[in-house]
């Protein structure tokens, strides 16, 4: 019988970007449904507060410090997780890199490279390296966090509407390829106006008290992934 407080028991997740912002309230909720979440992200000691976090909770986790842009490194992770666990249950993709707001025209090079790495080479990498640990999985599940730009293009954002157009198409792509092979589901969710280091970057003179925090969207997420979805889910959390 399952255990309407713990939805998530016996599952294992993978949050990216899971040592600040939505990623890590997102690894903390998770791990508070029961699930054994492995927390990816390049700073040990914030991926180590986490942790801390959900430990106290009485939760569980596993730290992988990890630059998802890293030539092979993607490959290297999933090869370990894959010796440790035979499946992997869900894979939240918060990870994602913010450029200088700055015309089309007038882009840095490096930033620019930077944001393509990061938001769309890197998950194409997660794709391949954990797809046969999903489908192994009764019931695999992916939430990939978007932004509005990403369909709607903003002046300015270019760089980060871009690559999230990119994610997008990545993912609802590979949603149809599985869609009849497995069990697979995949899901794109914009989380909206959210208080994060990130949002602060892109609107400094906003009060953040104004934005609802991370936590809200990890609720939604982890509540998604209890219920269940269909390819392709989409949805945007107010």
């Amino acid at each position: 019988m399952t255990d309407t407080t713990k939805p998530l028991s016996g599952k294992t997740a993978l949050v990216t970007g899971a040592s600040r912002g939505i990623g890590a309230a997102t690894a903390i909720a998770l791990a508070g449904a029961g699930a054994h979440v492995i927390l990816v992200a390049r700073k040990v000691k914030a991926l180590e507060a986490v942790e801390d976090t959900i430990h106290g909770l009485g939760g569980t986790s596993t730290i992988a410090p990890v630059d998802l842009t890293e030539p092979d490194a993607v490959t290297r992770l999933a090869a370990a997780i894959g010796g440790r666990w035979p499946t992997l249950d869900i894979m939240v993709l918060a990870a994602a890199y913010l450029p200088e707001l700055t015309p089309a025209s007038q882009m840095e090079p490096k930033q620019f490279n930077q944001a393509l790495l990061t938001n769309v080479v890197a998950t194409q990498a997660l794709l391949a390296g954990f797809d046969p640990l999903l489908r192994r999985a009764e019931a695999g599940r992916i939430i990939g966090l978007t932004s509005s730009v990403g369909s709607n293009p903003r002046p300015y954002w270019g760089g980060y509407s871009a690559t999230k157009a990119a994610f997008e198409n990545l993912l609802a792509t590979y949603a149809a390829e599985v869609e009849r092979l497995s069990p697979l589901r995949v899901a794109i969710v914009d989380p909206g106006a959210t208080r994060t280091e990130m949002r602060a970057r892109a609107y400094p003179g906003e009060n953040p008290e104004t934005v609802k925090p991370p936590e809200v969207v990890a609720e939604r997420l982890v509540a998604l992934l209890a219920e269940g979805f269909e390819t392709l889910h989409r949805e945007r959390i107010d």
